[in-house]
């Protein structure tokens, strides 16, 4: 007698698993992600590979007895790219690089595969998404590439695993994980059992072999990277690559990194023949101008250990309406709103019947609350009608009292920005504790969102 098929709807966002099609994830709460899968039959119980030598036995030690392993990273030719990583990439590792569709993901792991082929290093280029001659052509404006490439298009695991052992390359690239799939398994490419599988196997081949293995993943709506969460557990390092698809400026990012420090950030511009690495990411956002104007006031904020000089642009305007609009782009709207609050209480200005918009230029998102400052200067700036000096820059977070409070780095920014010809800082009171202020520039100290606005327009 045949045995039954048995089946179980997974949901594709969290992995969720259940006997009966549910419309809601019980575990993540998103509607329509339960999918039916057809359960793996149950075999023999097998054991996990482990990552020790064949005669090394799983005993404790002390990091005294531990060998100590000097690692030698592979450099890609791209610093924007190994800084972020820590320096290169390190043998072995499993490298996850998530982003929003035609953000650039195959275009920079492309660079990056010919970049480090050119330096002699063999890499194998799999992609399940474009054919060889796709590929070809996209290689093809990116620069001239060296025999050390190789390029396949395939999408089953264990074909692509098979020949990865015949080349024996230095850097595998997987594009995307989403479309492939293991035979083992009798579910469609992309489901969360076959990524999870997938993702598994390329871990065990990149741990047993020493070649680090670069893998493409696709993101949500949401922007988290899809796929079971697991899968970020998994991998060794979680690369994020954004941007806003109006703007040429591309940001990658360390969310998770066994190897470096997630502090750091690489900028990048998307040009007619590819993405080029930015060496002053600072002038990037800023445009020069013959004469200061009403309601711009530049910041300094960071980007990861990067200092990133931003103008923070304010137009205010009698509203014909009886509940005046608040329109914001590239900042935090509740923070927007609470610094109009301190305006009204704390410096008696009265918005009331005003539209307030407030815009970070150049498609810059500005997170950090240094740019408090420079948000109520140019607030106050296009409310009197009255344009803050050149080269002042306000650094500070406002506090709902008024007070302006400290924000760090504030020497590393001050740097960063006398060498774009700004001479006049206005920061929080207490911004150097060890009393080392910057020579040759104005540093003012204030306590208060009203003397701080009396400093930016002094000359």
């Amino acid at each position: 007698m045949a045995k039954k098929t048995q089946t179980r709807y997974v949901c594709q966002n969290c992995g969720y698993s259940t006997a009966k099609w549910l419309g809601k994830c019980p575990e993540c709460g998103q509607w329509d992600t339960l999918v039916e899968e057809v359960a793996a039959p149950a075999g023999p119980t097998r054991q996990r590979p482990s990552y020790l030598a064949v005669t090394e036995a799983p005993t404790p030690k002390t990091l005294r007895q531990v060998n100590k392993v000097q690692v030698h990273r592979l450099s890609t030719g791209i610093h924007e790219f190994d800084r972020v990583l820590g320096g290169g990439i390190v043998p072995g590792s499993l490298i996850l690089l998530g982003g929003a569709p035609g953000i650039g993901k195959s275009t920079i792991t492309l660079d990056v595969s010919m970049k480090a082929a050119d330096r002699g290093a063999k890499v194998l280029y799999v992609s399940g998404e474009e054919s060889e001659a796709q590929t070809a052509m996209r290689a093809e404006r990116l620069g001239e590439a060296t025999d050390a490439l190789q390029i396949m298009t395939a999408t089953e695991l264990g074909t692509i695993l098979v020949q990865a052992r015949q080349v024996m390359p230095r850097l595998l690239v997987i594009d995307s994980i989403q479309t492939m799939y293991n035979q083992e398994l009798e579910t469609a490419a992309g489901s969360v059992g076959q990524v999870r599988e997938c993702t598994a196997k390329l871990l065990t081949f990149a741990k047993e072999t020493g070649i680090a293995v670069i893998i493409i993943g696709h993101v949500t709506k949401e922007g988290n990277i899809a796929g079971p969460r697991l899968l970020e557990h998994m991998v060794d390092v979680v690369l994020q690559f954004e941007g806003d698809r109006s703007y040429t400026y591309r940001v990658l990012r360390a969310l998770k990194n066994r190897f470096g420090s997630t502090s750091e950030c690489g900028i990048f511009s998307m040009e007619e023949a590819g993405l080029k690495e930015v060496a002053n990411p600072s002038g990037l956002f800023l445009e020069a101008k013959e004469s200061p104007v009403p309601g711009s006031v530049i910041t300094a904020v960071m980007e990861g250990n990067r200092p990133i000089l931003t103008e923070i642009q304010a137009l205010v305007a009698h509203t014909p309406f009886g509940l005046p609009r608040r329109t914001v782009v590239g900042v935090d709207f509740n923070r927007v709103n609470m610094l109009l609050a301190v305006l009204e209480k704390r410096c008696g200005m009265n918005f009331g019947d005003q539209d307030a918009y407030v815009a970070a230029v150049g498609g810059m998102k500005v997170k950090e609350p240094a740019a408090d400052l420079a948000i109520l200067g140019a607030l106050v700036s296009s409310y009197r009608n009255r344009a803050v000096p050149m080269g002042v820059l306000a650094i500070g977070e406002v506090g709902l009292t008024g007070e302006l409070r400290r924000v760090g780095l504030v020497d590393r920014r001050i740097r960063e920005a006398v060498q774009l010809g700004f001479h006049r800082f206005v920061v929080p009171r207490g911004s150097f504790p060890n009393g080392k202020e910057p020579k040759n520039v104005t540093v003012v100290q204030v306590r208060t969102v009203e003397e701080a606005v009396a400093e930016m327009y002094r000359e």
